[in-house]
């Protein structure tokens, strides 16, 4: 019988904790029934905008098991960071605090003789390996890998740093963030219109006309709803021109991921989620052919967070953070962890999990 080298056993025990990591992904996914359940996902996601929705799903799930075991006082997590860029900030981990386990895409770069070069000519660079001259290069996925972050109730040291958050009244929009969106709407070729009431847009509240390229939003609510409406018909004049072939989505999907944008965009203001209706998970999630509604609860999520993150980049309008400490050293921590949202291995088994930070 062959014996197992060391090398061996090291990489199958590594592979049997990340395959333990995307069980317990798939079981926190499959947990998100009721339209609450989402909508606190989403919360929760609006609120870590630095990481993936997976990541986020997973760093909830933990700090809730260390809640409920007695390690931190609140039942959820607010900054997140590895046990590195805590010590960079005066800061230690706690004696017996377990980190919270995600997954961290690993990539390798590669170069060859222009972008278009032929595949077989794209050659691996060692560490720190220069080019050569006329030589482009590009980074590939090829793993996952499991890392730990902890929550800043499980560190002790130096302060951080207390930013700013949005203070609103109830019925109060942020300031700036109606003409922001605005201009979102504009750029995507839309002409917005505001209209008296829901009578003239068919009872609803909102109304994106692909057809006329017109936006309307009813003015006789007070102007969060406004607000929330006109980010809500933004996400479907993004997502959802029926005339675009690759457009492809269940009407009920559609209208959950629109509803979602306004949520996330909206929590990341600091506005009430309380008024925000998502219907029962499986209403939406179990009629698209061909897919399990774990699969496509996660492409969901993939597309109302990228979507949201892209309209809140272009947003001048003051946010809550991200879920990294304030005043960490961004660049640092761009040297220890891929930024982005890319695909992991799961793609084989998950369909398209975000694994990047």
């Amino acid at each position: 019988m062959r014996t197992m080298h060391r090398d061996e056993a090291t990489e199958a025990e590594r592979q049997s904790q990340i395959d333990a990591l995307h069980t317990k992904l798939t079981e926190s996914v499959a947990a998100i029934v009721t339209g609450e359940d989402w909508i606190r996902a989403i919360q929760v996601a609006a609120r870590f905008r630095a990481r993936s929705f997976n990541n986020t799903l997973l760093i909830w799930v933990q700090h809730a098991e260390a809640f409920e075991q007695g390690r931190v006082d609140a039942p959820t997590p607010t900054y997140v960071a590895g046990y590195k860029q805590w010590a960079s900030m005066g800061r230690q981990v706690m004696r017996g605090q377990k980190g919270y386990a995600i997954l961290a895409p690993v990539t390798y770069r590669y170069a060859a003789d222009g972008p278009i070069a032929p595949p077989d000519t794209w050659r691996r660079l060692g560490r720190g390996e220069p080019l050569r001259p006329g030589e482009v290069v590009k980074s590939k996925l090829v793993n996952t890998r499991r890392t730990h972050v902890w929550d800043v109730s499980q560190t002790e040291g130096d302060p951080i740093p207390t930013p700013p958050s949005p203070e609103l009244l109830a019925g109060d929009a942020p300031t700036g963030l109606w003409d922001g969106i605005a201009a979102q709407v504009a750029a995507e070729g839309f002409d917005l219109r505001t209209v008296a009431s829901a009578q003239q847009i068919l009872g609803a509240n909102g109304l994106t006309d692909f057809g006329s390229k017109v936006v309307s939003v009813r003015t006789d609510m007070d102007p969060a709803a406004q607000v929330k409406t006109l980010i809500h018909e933004l996400g479907h004049a993004k997502l959802h021109d029926p005339h675009t072939e690759s457009v492809v989505v269940h009407r009920g999907i559609a209208e959950v991921e629109a509803e979602s944008i306004a949520l996330m965009v909206g929590a990341a203001h600091g506005m009430d989620t309380t008024g925000y209706t998502i219907p029962y998970v499986s209403s939406w999630a179990s009629d698209v052919p061909g897919k399990n509604p774990v699969e496509v609860v996660i492409e969901t999520a993939a597309r109302v967070r990228s979507t949201s993150l892209e309209i809140l980049a272009g947003l001048d309008t003051q946010q809550i953070p991200d879920g990294d400490p304030p005043g960490l050293d961004r660049d640092a921590l761009a040297k220890t962890r891929n930024a982005g949202t890319t695909a992991s291995r799961a793609v084989e088994s998950l369909a398209s999990l975000e694994v990047a930070r």
